[in-house]
Formats: C-alpha cells, structure tokens, sequence
C-alpha cells in the first residue's frame, strides 16, 4: 500500500488506513482496534506481514451505528447482533431496547420518590418529637409528609406507568397502617381458551397473594408455576401484617429476584432455556398495603368509585409505540409485534456469562375499602376492551361471579390464547 495514511476514493473500492478510517468514522483508532478484537467491525484485510488492518469505505455507516449505539448505552453484546441485522429488523432492535431502558427507568424514578416522600415524613415525625432541634425537622416540613390513611394519592407518579393520568393509590405513597382492619376477598381461574391445546398461564388467588403469569416458549407452564409459587406467603415472609413500608419494599425485591431465580431453574433442562419464561402480574398483601411485582405483558386494574384504572404498563414493543406516539391503540391490535415483549422472566442461555431474566418492577400502592382489583393474562386483556371488562367487574357480586364472567367474554372473543385471571375485593375484616 503505496499511500498508506491518504483516503482512497470509495469508488475506486480500494481499502484505506486504519488512521484514516477512524477520520472517515469519527472513531479513533483504538476503538477500532477494540472493536475488531470483539468482532463488532472487522478489518476488510489485515496485512499477513505487518498486521497493518485496512477498511473498505463503505464499512464507515456500519462503523457509525457502532459509536451511535454505544453513545445511548447499548452494551457491546447486543451491538454485535443488531449490527449483524438488516436496516429494518435492526431498527426494531434499537427501539425495544430503549423501550427497555425507559421503563427500567421509570421503575427507579418511582423508587426514587417513594424514598423522598418515605424520608420526607420521617423527617416530618421527628421534627414533632419534644426536644429534637436537628435540621431534618426543617427539611421534613419542605417535602411531603406522606398520605394519612386510606388517603388518596393522585399525583402524577400515580399516572405514570398506567392508562390515565389520574389513577389513585400512586406507587410513590409511603403511607402508614389504614384505621380500620382490611381483609381480601379474591377468586382466581384459569382456562386454556377455545384454540390451545396446553395451559400456559397459572393464577392463585390467597388472602396474602393475588398473581397471573402467561408462560411461553417449551417450558412456559414450568416458567409461570414456579414464578407463582416462588411469591407465595411462606416464601417471602408476609404472614405478619406489621411490615413496614420500608419492610414490604425490601420483601418485594427479594421476592422478586427468588421469582427470576425460579424460572430460570425451572426451564434449566428446556433446549432452549432463554426462550422460555413467563410475564408475572402480582399483589402482595400484608393487612395495610399491597406491594405489586409486574414484568411483561399481563395487567393489574383497580375497580375505585365505579371507574377502572390500568394500574400497570406493559412491556412490550407495542406499548413503547404507543408511548412514542408511533402507533395507535386501535393499530396495536393488529401490529404484527404486538407479542413481542421487552421484559420477562426468562431462563438462561447456556452460552450467556450471566443470567438474561429481566427484573420485575416492584412499587407500593395505597389501598381503600371497597376498592376491587382485576389481575389477568394478555388472553383476556388483548381480545375484550376495557368497557367490556368494567362492565363485567362492576356488575358481578362476587370475585368468583367475577372470574367466571371474564373468562366467558374471552371465549365469546374467539378464546384464542389462554387465560388467566383473578378478581380481588378489599373488604373491612369483620366482614370477612
């Protein structure tokens, strides 16, 4: 190579420097060396003499899309498939991902003001207490000082992560124990549906723990079983209603990575363990407060003064199109992706270093007499619209009135999935 160090045209389809491909890419050289060492962007010819590597100019837009993809984050293992894909699969890659990193986001976000209003009224309380003169008293009375109980929290965190931006018992409420003893009352009930041969989903309905999870994939049952059976009260602890908002935070996160550890044991002998797992939709309850755990595609709904709130929101490639502002509900319905979730409990691949199962949101909601929650599958959720399912809660007397009737508006819809579905009343104790 007479001119080494000097552009050929790309015309001409001769290869240039490695110093000046790193000026045609705006990446320095060692970053190309880096890359070519993880395989993310190789040499088109590395002199067999003196190592020397040359790159075809056309290999420059690839070699953007590496610095444009590690500019947002994306680690290097997933770049190294979306840059092996075509424009449009590739496109949908990115998207997804950062669908991901939005709603991981948003997760931490509600974290976050639940710790600032949970430290905001204990920074209240202690300012009350006779003879402290510390400056947290003053920090307290700048911030909120928490709902009062069985108070209503309709703030924008409670919006967030739901479909209406009013929807009560915000997960950022640290409240405190309700005034009156609180009891559920529940029903759960699943069915295969008119067109499936195999039950996936599984649900359980108990008066510390309501949850639905839609398996998938060789193990799906084995996946949505073990997720449902690793929340279970006798695994996380809830028979004593006295946790603390702080308590049930902590018991919801270590619940919710026994629930990743389950699945992942239980599709360990599948094929193909990483396609397999389950989307997981649960309520923990302790006698003053629900902790809700949500991953994937199956909804919780509150039933509050005759009108129905989606209190979670779905990861899946549809709902960041929603989100964006690229789809509409009325073409999600009949997006070819509208299966194609972000989040889920997964096993793991046999190749992989570390585990791919995604982390379950956690959060804490507020609860009131009277109030009715509708958990359940994607087989329900996605066939028969939201007036349907009101109509169908509202009017049933009991939760098991209330299951029975749901999974009949899913056969009446066609049954083409399986499904899954728990009805749960908060009653005052002495009722129950």
């Amino acid at each position: 190579m007479a001119r080494e160090g000097r552009a050929v045209g790309a015309a001409s389809g001769e290869l240039v420097t490695i110093g000046e491909f790193a000026r045609l890419s705006r990446l320095s050289a060692k970053a190309l060396r880096r890359y070519d060492e993880l395989g993310l962007l190789r040499p088109a010819l590395v002199d067999p003499v003196n190592g020397y590597r040359y790159y075809d100019p056309a290999q420059v837009e690839g070699a953007r899309l590496v610095a444009w993809l590690r500019r947002i984050g994306m680690p290097l293992s997933r770049i190294g498939r979306i840059v092996a894909l075509d424009a449009g699969a590739a496109a949908v890659e990115i998207r997804a991902y950062w669908a991901r990193v939005e709603a991981e986001t948003a997760a931490r976000r509600d974290l976050t003001m639940y710790l600032v209003d949970h430290l905001s009224a204990e920074g209240g309380a202690m300012s009350r207490i006779p003879g402290n003169t510390g400056s947290t008293g003053k920090a307290g009375g700048t911030g909120r000082t928490g709902s009062s109980a069985g108070a209503e929290d309709t703030g924008s965190l409670g919006g967030r992560g739901s479909s209406g931006s009013g929807v009560p018992g915000g997960s950022g409420v640290p409240g405190g124990p309700v005034a009156v003893p609180l009891a559920i009352r529940c029903a759960a009930l699943t069915d295969t549906g008119a067109v499936r041969t195999t039950n996936q989903d599984a649900a359980f309905a108990g008066p510390r723990l309501l949850a639905v999870a839609d398996g998938f994939g060789e193990g799906g049952a084995e996946a949505s079983a073990a997720a449902i059976e690793a929340l279970k009260p006798t695994a996380w602890g809830g028979g004593d209603g006295a946790l603390s908002a702080a308590d049930l935070l902590n018991a919801l996160e270590d619940t919710a990575d026994s629930a990743s550890r389950a699945v992942r044991d239980a599709v360990a002998p599948c094929a193909d363990p990483d396609g397999s797992g389950t989307t997981l939709t649960a309520m923990l309850w302790t006698g003053s407060r629900l902790g809700l755990v949500h991953i994937g595609d199956s909804r919780a709904y509150l039933l509050r003064g005759g009108e129905l709130f989606r209190i979670t929101h779905d990861h899946s490639l549809v709902q960041s199109m929603i989100d964006d502002g690229s789809l509409s509900r009325e073409e999600a319905a009949s997006h070819p992706g509208r299966a194609l979730l972000l989040k889920a409990l997964v096993g793991e691949a046999r190749s992989a270093p570390v585990a791919v199962a995604c982390h379950p949101d956690v959060r804490l909601r507020e609860v009131l007499a009277g109030d009715r929650y509708l958990l359940c599958s994607d087989g329900l959720s996605a066939v028969v619209d939201e007036a349907e399912l009101r109509a169908a809660v509202i009017t049933a007397e009991v939760p098991e009135e209330a299951v029975r009737r749901l999974v009949g508006l899913a056969h009446e819809a066609g049954g083409p999935d399986n499904v899954a579905c728990v009805v749960a009343d908060v009653v005052v104790a002495a009722e129950e």
